[in-house]
């Protein structure tokens, strides 16, 4: 499983990419995160099952929807709460939830 974090320049979510692979070994998942800046999505879709948008960018989820939707991957963006709080384990949750749809 491959899951993407969206935000304005791809660093604020690396935190966050650290809590959700630290949560994803406590529940014995196989998954691998990564967080790219928007400008840098497109080059890095590849066999990506779900991407998550930081709460600073969610303007852009319709655009990135366009992209991802017809190749089958599934988009929404982090709570804010989530995303404050840093809430690895909470996000890769929101991540697993968007995936069994």
């Amino acid at each position: 499983m491959k899951i993407v974090l969206v935000c304005s320049a791809g660093m604020s979510t690396s935190l966050l990419v650290k809590k959700m692979n630290d949560a994803a070994i406590k529940k014995g998942l196989k998954v691998e995160i990564e967080a790219f800046a928007e400008a840098d999505l497109k080059r890095n879709l590849e066999n990506v099952d779900a991407i998550l948008i930081g709460p600073q960018v969610r303007y852009l989820l319709s655009k990135i929807k366009q992209i991802a939707e017809p190749r089958g991957i599934a988009v929404d963006v982090i709570e804010s709460r989530l995303y404050g709080k840093v809430d690895g384990e909470g996000v890769l949750n929101k991540a697993l939830d968007m995936l069994k749809k």
